[in-house]
């Protein structure tokens, strides 16, 4: 589809957006981008840099419709998004395509509220510093610009409900590689999912995701896999961020590197971390997972374990309860609630109390939150808050994992169990594993759920008999004779049955 103008001639014209780039030196690699995006002629210096950064030979011949840019952080990446959608909105014509009614739509998704609202003052910035531009806006909204062409630009957060029902000339999505959901493991492939079939009406619509990159999942990573270096219709544009934007001080980013070397190579180097992988697979989860069961009442002579994640309330942290007992070896999810913020602690802890004691116990167990507020906040309604030996958290993590993989453990069907316990990440390094939710991500519900499931299965190895056939996972397992285990060795070694070794002896 022909535009009125080239975006370059836009950026060059003093009537529209050269203010916006009085530094060209700044942006020289940013112009060799657009060039590459719209197959602009490029000088022998920008088809180096093109070269350098799609490790590919020869520059397109035809406007690109999907780009993926893994850019370093402070590379200038949300405002070119916001440029280019403007330009497809005001330079473009889409009209013979839309049918009588019809809108088309330019969207562009954030990972959050707080980068939507960045963007958003971008895309505004340039519609309302154009004079001309300016004409176009027909009605202004919180979060989109309709304009009299009959394009709307509208900014999203990560959502693949938000993006259905669309007529899509454009799709732009900002910090695609940590879109994160409590719903789900993978958001940015659901979304995506959606985004393509709203843009099938539209010829030459445009798909371009740019993020820093994170770990090597994803649909980021899938497409740099199969694109990045190769000569196919997507094109995969990688760069650090002084590559992108000199301005920003090589001390800045030698003081990154100092600091968490891991973390910079991917925030500022634009590469993918080598040492994040995912804590559990998609498929282990999903057969823990008891179909159409979201809650069970309680029953008597049960012994239940309940669990509790607290929270002050006022931040972006939910407190979450669990509720969890044993059947034979099997570890049941019976319960989960969640108070989001922001709430009040004692109502939090009063609507707890009433919960854990209509499974007839008394008690909870849960971290050191906040020092004694959790202890003396539950007392208050008659429940006895206990200190977890399960510290630090990944011991709850470790210990869950065996359970799971032995198919020892009922889940209920809950999106937010399920997808908070599959976007956990083990980071490898500095002497030990960190298991954690991903960064933007929460892992509140999962915490209360692990630790209630462990401490059933805990609390039932503290019953196992004085002496009993323990299963090891194999010859390095195997205790020194009259050997005496802790409960959360037994435990461990209980679950991890199935390799080889055979122990009879004290436990």
């Amino acid at each position: 589809m022909k535009a009125l103008t080239t975006l370059l001639d836009a950026i060059g014209d003093r009537q529209l957006f050269s203010s916006w780039f009085k530094k060209r030196s700044s942006w020289e690699n940013w112009f060799t981008f657009i060039a590459a995006l719209f197959a602009l002629p490029m000088t022998p210096q920008q088809l180096a840099t093109y070269q350098q950064c799609t490790g590919r030979e020869a520059p397109p011949d035809k406007p690109i419709t999907e780009v993926w840019l893994a850019i370093g952080r402070r590379g200038g990446k949300s405002f070119i998004l916001a440029l280019i959608a403007v330009f497809l909105a005001c330079f473009r014509e889409y009209r013979q395509h839309l049918i009588a009614g019809e809108r088309g739509t330019i969207i562009i998704i954030a990972q959050d509220r707080k980068a939507a609202r960045t963007i958003f003052r971008y895309v505004k910035g340039l519609l309302t510093g154009v004079p001309m531009l300016a004409r176009m806006i027909e009605h202004e909204r919180a979060d989109s610009f309709d304009l009299t062409n009959r394009i709307t630009i509208e900014i999203q957060t990560a959502s693949f409900r938000a993006t259905r029902g669309y007529t899509l000339v454009a799709a732009l999505c900002d910090e695609i590689a940590f879109w994160r959901s409590d719903e789900s493991a993978n958001p940015d492939k659901e979304i995506l999912q959606a985004i393509r079939p709203a843009t099938a009406t539209i010829p030459n619509a445009m798909l371009l995701c740019a993020s820093s990159p994170y770990a090597r999942r994803g649909a980021m990573w899938d497409a740099y896999r199969k694109h990045y270096g190769k000569d196919s219709p997507v094109l995969f544009w990688k760069a650090p961020t002084r590559t992108m934007n000199p301005s920003v001080p090589q001390s800045f980013i030698d003081a990154a590197y100092e600091d968490d070397a891991a973390s910079a190579t991917a925030e500022y180097g634009a590469e993918f971390r080598t040492d994040l992988e995912s804590f559990i697979s998609r498929e282990v989860v999903d057969a823990a997972v008891c179909l159409g069961r979201h809650e069970l009442p309680p029953r008597d002579g049960v012994p239940y374990v309940a669990f509790v994640d607290p929270s002050g309330g006022s931040g972006t942290d939910s407190m979450t309860l669990a509720i969890a007992h044993m059947e034979g070896d099997r570890a049941i999810l019976d319960c989960v609630r969640e108070r989001k913020p922001h709430f009040s602690t004692d109502d939090a802890a009063r609507e707890f109390a009433d919960t854990i004691k209509t499974y007839g116990i008394a008690s909870c167990q849960g971290d050191r939150y906040a020092g004694d507020w959790p202890r003396q906040g539950f007392a208050v309604h008659g429940v006895d808050y206990q200190f977890t030996t399960l510290t630090p958290k990944a011991i709850i993590y470790l210990n869950l994992l065996p359970m799971l993989n032995s198919k020892r453990v009922e889940l209920l069907e809950l999106a937010t169990v399920t997808g908070q316990l599959c976007s956990l990440e083990r980071q490898t390094g500095r002497g030990r594993d960190i298991i954690d939710h991903p960064s933007g991500g929460h892992d509140d519900i999962i915490d209360a759920v692990a630790g209630a499931l462990v401490a059933a299965a805990q609390r039932q190895a503290q019953e196992v008999p004085i002496v009993a056939p323990i299963i090891c996972g194999g010859p390095h397992d195997t205790p020194i004779p009259g050997q005496q285990l802790s409960t959360t060795e037994k435990f461990y070694r209980y679950y991890n049955g199935g390799g080889g070794g055979q122990w009879w002896g004290p436990v």
